[in-house]
């Protein structure tokens, strides 16, 4: 009889295959995804059911167990109807009150996503804020839980710039998502003064840390990137390109107090990688200078006269309170803030 593997593959065949491949790949992530928001839907109309009875008979954790143990009888093999997670339903319910709950972006989210916006925020602007990030980027709950504890989202965004009169308005806001302040160099595990190289070489050196406290698009390009006009050699601290936006970022660092002529250094840089590296399909270079300390005004009144897109932010190195930081994912989570998480478990520990 003869194997299959033997045959010579007719023109097109590995085309076709890589094609079904993929097809394949993307229902079965799109059932995935589906199976999740009927999950999310159940969790909430238990919850909701809770709810309405905890207001009007006073229902207290007694029945909650008692119903908990009445509905594992009837569905012996469902997890996540424990008198715990009943509990997280009927809070879930009562954060998100408004349905259907199908349309929102946290019914994209794997149910361990959700407990963490619950359990880690209080204010239910900053769960919907999180929840759509998760959704966005692909975050796994490691990397969400991080994000939270480090206030990434309440940075973002808020670093003085001149975008608005140097880009168009739609890339002014899009470029404005990507400077931070101040950004949180915690994890170096430095304190005080050091020098402008050491910070440097500190940051390369933990690289998967660095791009994930610069946020998601990030892709580093190099350290101390030279280049050659007519003979006078410059050198760039750090170059990053950012993937969704499809440009570079200059990033400048200074561990001192910004001074007026650095930001006309970072002019210069921008305009030479806009100039030297840039290609027509790049949108316009950025540069960010992140220095120890600022004044807010002095910074704004620098910007105002450059002519490259740019913005300035301070950095830290304050630490976690003690019990957020046990809260962390260790060094070996940290890399999936790089990646598209693998699909996870959509069901909870029954205990």
């Amino acid at each position: 009889m003869t194997d299959s593997r033997d045959l010579d593959l007719p023109f097109g065949y590995l085309d076709l295959l890589e094609g079904l491949k993929a097809t394949v790949k993307a229902a079965r992530a799109k059932a995935l995804r589906a199976v999740n928001t009927q999950l999310i839907e159940l969790y909430w109309a238990i919850g909701q059911g809770v709810r309405r009875q905890q207001k009007q008979q006073g229902w207290g954790s007694g029945v909650i167990k008692r119903l908990s143990e009445d509905l594992r009888q009837e569905f012996p093999d469902m997890k996540g109807l424990s008198p715990r997670n009943i509990q997280y339903m009927t809070t879930f319910a009562g954060a998100w009150e408004e349905g259907p709950i199908a349309q929102q972006a946290v019914a994209q989210l794997p149910w361990g996503h959700i407990t963490v916006l619950l359990d880690k925020l209080d204010s239910q602007e900053r769960r919907l804020s999180y929840a759509v990030a998760a959704v966005e980027h692909g975050w796994t709950r490691n990397v969400l839980l991080n994000m939270i504890m480090n206030r990434t989202l309440e940075r973002t965004g808020t670093a003085p710039s001149n975008f608005t009169q140097q880009l168009v308005a739609q890339d002014s806001g899009l470029a404005q998502q990507i400077a931070k302040d101040p950004y949180n160099f915690e994890f170096l595990g430095l304190s005080g003064s050091v020098a402008e190289r050491d910070l440097e070489l500190a940051l390369t050196s933990r690289i998967t840390e660095t791009l994930r406290e610069l946020g998601p698009g990030f892709s580093f390009v190099g350290r101390q990137v030279h280049f050659d006009v007519d003979g006078d050699d410059y050198y760039i601290d750090m170059l990053f390109f950012h993937m969704d936006q499809n440009r570079y970022v200059v990033i400048e660092l200074k561990t001192g107090k910004f001074q007026p002529e650095y930001a006309g250094k970072l002019n210069f840089y921008v305009a030479l990688v806009d100039d030297m590296l840039r290609r027509e399909h790049h949108n316009e270079t950025i540069g960010i200078l992140i220095c120890g300390t600022k004044n807010d005004r002095s910074v704004r009144y620098s910007l105002g006269r450059s002519t490259s897109p740019m913005a300035v932010a301070a950095y830290t190195y304050d630490k976690l309170p003690a019990d957020e930081k046990l809260a962390l994912p260790n060094e070996g989570h940290v890399v999936a803030a790089l990646e598209w998480a693998e699909p996870e478990s959509n069901q909870p520990d029954q205990e």
